[in-house]
């Protein structure tokens, strides 16, 4: 494994250098775990009795200790520093005084600061230029990591699955797990690959989904339970590619600029990545009208091979068209599952090997759209099937997959029930309802009537009227209407007008 961006310089470092001769005095087992461990920014010298408006955080400060001629201010000066956030304190002996005083020992002690001893022989200056010296040597480093990290993410792009391979360099080179949600919000890669799992990818896959949503681009932390997690939105708002996710809470400026130049390259490849996907769509959408046709073998020879027959076609209206073609692509990569897709006027054209026909279920739960599906048939009647899969959806409710066999089984006045129908019974039926308007109802006595195979008596006794006030509005609906009531066709053209008709 790649070794990490070297750290930033410590106090531990700092104490190890034999040339310097320093001495830690504080008992190290009774200090803050990472006392010694800290970064520090800098080193600094003072006698002054207050140095803290001079001082910045996460340094180490030097002193000889003349400010020290009242013991009992030591306390309060070493209370001061750790409030400034001063890392550690470092006395040079056999200056002004020989030794380090108890009382600067005890202080420290109780605050969890770090005490050391610099040797009359060491100045001052040569622990600072020593730490300095480090930084150089430490911002170097990084540098050197940073341009070998650039070099192996570039090998790694010529690889075969090269976003794949870009992201697996980038997990190595920095030593957490990286993943990368598509525009679905769906994990697509992730290394190493099973260190977030389970309910934590579940929620940051929902965080992941939410920053799509609302078209984020800025990088952003998310705490989950003991782990934090940097996202970094990949193309520009309003047409967001995807989520680069790090297992971690920070990144330097030198792998901050690793991390940029990956979401660079990911956005390239998802950039070509989508201008392929929408170059196969538009071949499919032309080779449907070969497969409408009834003929596949043009499809086979673009394509290589088709699902096997007999197939299932559905057709969705109104549906995520972007979501569905990545969805099928997984389950083709994933599960093997062969699949053709189109776009057409009627609606998203999907089909799928009879075996596979419960995925249409799956598909229409998982996306909440309406689906019609035809019977199993041979790519020589594709076109009836498409033809079956749009009356189906005609039949469809607000979600779901409905089956022409179920739609079939039903009244065929239910499958001619389209709008132009509807809008054409309703005219025709007009001059009754306007009647209605005069307290008699006579579209519901017809109703009734015709109920009752046209049987005056049992119609009548339904409608508590007598017979010949039933026959009597007949005869006036049936000159409203314009139609003989006495014979069978114009009865069965009344049935099939109120059957059709909104109530």
């Amino acid at each position: 494994m790649a070794a990490s961006p070297p750290a930033q310089p410590t106090l531990r470092a700092l104490l190890r250098r034999r040339d310097l001769g320093l001495r830690l005095i504080s008992d190290e087992p009774r200090l803050p775990d990472d006392a010694l461990d800290r970064p520090l920014r800098w080193v600094h010298s003072s006698d002054l009795a207050d140095p803290t408006p001079f001082l910045a955080e996460d340094l180490v400060l030097l002193t000889t200790g003349t400010q020290f001629d009242d013991p009992a201010g030591i306390d309060a000066y070493v209370g001061r520093l750790a409030d400034r956030g001063v890392r550690g304190l470092g006395f040079g002996t056999d200056v002004h005084r020989h030794g380090v005083p108890n009382e600067l020992v005890d202080a420290c002690a109780a605050r969890g600061m770090p005490l050391f001893e610099v040797p009359y022989r060491t100045p001052f200056i040569a622990v600072a230029r020593a730490h300095s010296e480090a930084i150089a040597a430490q911002a170097y480093a990084r540098r050197s990591w940073a341009l070998d990290a650039q070099r192996g993410l570039a090998l790694a792009a010529l690889r075969p699955r090269g976003l794949d391979a870009i992201l697996a360099e980038l997990a190595r080179r920095l030593d957490v797990w990286t993943g990368l949600f598509d525009a679905a919000g769906s994990l697509v890669h992730g290394h190493p690959r099973e260190a977030v799992a389970g309910r934590e990818l579940a929620g940051l896959s929902a965080r992941v989904g939410d920053v799509l949503t609302r078209g984020l681009e800025a990088g952003q932390s998310l705490d989950m339970g003991d782990r934090t997690f940097m996202l970094f939105t990949i193309g520009r708002g309003g047409r967001l590619r995807g989520v680069m996710a790090l297992a971690t809470d920070a990144l330097d400026p030198e792998a901050r600029t690793v991390v940029t130049s990956v979401i660079a390259m990911a956005g390239l490849a998802l950039e070509q990545s989508e201008q392929a996907t929408r170059s196969r769509r538009r071949l499919h959408d032309q080779l449907l009208s070969s497969l409408l046709g009834d003929d596949p073998s043009l499809a086979r020879r673009v394509l290589g091979s088709l699902p096997p027959a007999p197939v299932v076609v559905a057709v969705a209206r109104d549906a995520p068209v972007d979501a569905l073609h990545e969805w099928w692509e997984r389950r083709r990569t994933e599960h093997g599952t062969a699949v053709f897709a189109a776009e057409s006027d009627e609606g998203m054209t999907m089909s799928v090997s009879a075996a596979d026909e419960g995925l249409f279920d799956e598909v229409a739960a998982r996306f909440g759209i309406r689906l019609g599906v035809s019977a199993p048939e041979g790519y020589d009647a594709f076109s009836r099937a498409h033809a079956q899969a749009v009356t189906a959806l005609r039949q469809a409710g607000d979600a779901g997959a409905v089956r022409f066999t179920d739609a079939a089984g039903t009244s065929i006045l239910a499958a001619l029930a389209t709008d132009e129908a509807r809008l054409v019974a309703e005219s025709r039926l007009a001059p009754l309802r306007d009647h209605a308007a005069g307290g008699t109802n006579l579209e519901e006595t017809l109703r009734v009537w015709l109920a009752h195979d046209a049987r005056a008596e049992q119609a009548a006794a339904a409608l508590g009227i007598h017979r010949h006030t039933l026959r009597s509005r007949i005869a006036q609906a049936s000159a409203l209407l314009g139609i003989d009531l006495s014979s069978f066709p114009a009865r069965a053209e009344l049935w099939a007008l109120l059957s059709t008709a909104r109530d």
